[in-house]
């Protein structure tokens, strides 16, 4: 690919609905301003796993409380854009063992909107800004059809 379409690609990506959301939520994790001189790519960089930072990473390995932490905000921006989606409210829940296996799931009302068996979270990533968008998309699609599709559970 070009470097001009890797920028058109990367600015498509920033416009994401999905990752605008995500970076608000990371800008609220900034109570003191710190990252006030960061732009939204610096933000999201840690999210970006190229093949060349994966093969980095042991193939087995405990997550450090940064990538659980960046995980937890990629999943309360899928939350928070299906919550703007449907009206429901929608809460995550995480529960994951040490050595980075476990599952999240999204529940609103009684219903489990989203559900994702987690593995190898210590490599949790995206080969770039495109795939980030789509796969956060891909859950928040998925999680409102869900909540669409039952609907008096997930008002319950």
């Amino acid at each position: 690919m070009t470097e001009a379409a890797d920028i058109v690609q990367t600015d498509r990506a920033l416009d994401a609905p999905f990752v605008r959301e995500l970076i608000k939520i990371w800008r609220a994790q900034d109570v003191h301003g710190a990252w006030d001189g960061k732009s939204d790519l610096d933000l999201l960089e840690p999210y970006i796993l190229d093949k060349e930072k994966r093969r980095a990473l042991p193939i087995v390995g405990d997550p450090d409380p940064d990538t659980v932490w960046r995980l937890e905000l990629f999943f309360n921006a899928v939350a928070l854009s299906i919550e703007k989606g449907t009206g429901v409210m929608i809460q995550p829940m995480l529960k994951m063992h040490h050595e980075g296996f476990g599952r999240i799931v999204l529940i609103g009302g009684r219903l489990v909107v989203v559900n994702k068996q987690l593995r190898d979270v210590h490599r949790f990533g995206f080969d770039n800004l495109a795939k980030l968008a789509a796969e956060g998309g891909k859950y928040v699609e998925g999680g409102i059809e869900m909540t669409r599709k039952f609907p008096d559970v997930a008002n319950y």
